[in-house]
């Protein structure tokens, strides 16, 4: 099994996997509502919309483990992301990120190390892993790192393609 090939469940409660979601590049983040890093969800459309058509998805993925700060319901948070930030980019249903009930997918993703070589627990919400279109994790960006920013530009580019 593959992470592209880990069950997922979607905010509105489908069952699916990364493989169903993304025929190409994924960048996986884990979102929050009421996080000082909310706006980079403009940023995160913005490339969903640019990449959308060289093979890029991105994923949202909330998350409430760090102080409480996703703590709506899937309608809720689905409202709140598609009328104050315009998000079309699929989202999946709350989950956990770290500790004992930390999600499959995280377990895997989490054995990535960033660019100082340290993989482990996510640090915060708006952490981002970009998978190539065969599931292989290439890159984790840490929370403060801009969906906008040079890295994660060009390490998106060096995976979709031209």
């Amino acid at each position: 099994m593959t992470l592209k090939d880990i069950p997922l469940t979607t905010l509105d409660g489908t069952t699916t996997t990364l493989a169903e979601l993304s025929d190409g590049a994924t960048l996986i983040v884990n979102v929050a509502s009421k996080c000082g890093l909310t706006p980079q969800y403009t940023a995160l459309e913005k490339l969903a919309e640019g990449y959308a058509g060289r093979g890029l998805t991105v994923v949202g993925v909330p998350c409430n483990q760090f102080m409480g700060q996703e703590p709506g319901t899937a309608e809720e948070i689905q409202e709140f992301c598609s009328t104050t930030y315009g998000v079309t980019f699929p989202l999946l249903a709350k989950t956990d990120v770290n500790g004992a009930d930390r999600h499959p997918l995280y377990e895997e993703l989490t054995k990535t190390a960033d660019d100082a070589g340290d993989a482990g627990d996510v640090q915060w919400n708006f952490e981002k892993f970009l998978l190539a279109p065969d599931g292989t994790v290439v890159h984790r960006f840490r929370p403060r790192t801009e969906p906008d920013a040079v890295e994660v530009i060009n390490a998106i580019e060096a995976v979709v393609p031209r």
